[in-house]
């Protein structure tokens, strides 16, 4: 039995969208609002989906506790109430757009998840505005 499972987690996070070979006017002219080099925030709200076959023995795709403690290792601990342009590894050379975000966190869960479990992330920078990896 292939089923899917979800899990649900948010995280607030600053950041400045900015490429560092750009001039200040092109990067203004792609980033806007994004490019302030004060920085701004979101309250990212994530939505990761594991998909696979159920174990026969427990009835379970993954247990979901597990899958809380991983979300929040890989990501609420790292990103929430951070400066990901500041204080993360991933975004000093990244730009951290919604699409990078998103791809980095689903590396990051997919290395603790077992390989026969497919993986997908979607990340909501506003209400209106997520992206989903892979797509």
């Amino acid at each position: 039995m292939r089923v899917a499972v979800f899990r649900k987690a948010h995280f607030n996070a600053a950041h400045r969208l900015y490429n560092p070979k750009w001039t200040d006017e092109k990067n203004n002219a792609v980033f806007g609002l994004c490019n302030n080099p004060n920085y701004h925030g979101h309250n990212y709200e994530l939505e990761v989906k594991v998909i696979g076959e159920v174990n026969p023995e427990t009835g379970y795709l993954i247990d979901l506790k597990i899958l809380k403690e991983i979300i929040y290792e890989e990501v609420e601990l790292k990103y929430d109430h951070k400066n990901l342009n500041l204080d993360t590894e991933e975004f000093k050379e990244l730009n951290p757009t919604a699409e990078h975000i998103c791809y980095v966190i689903w590396n990051n869960l997919r290395k603790r998840l077992e390989s026969h479990l497919d993986l997908q992330v979607r990340l909501y920078e506003t209400p209106r505005n997520f992206v989903e990896y892979p797509a």
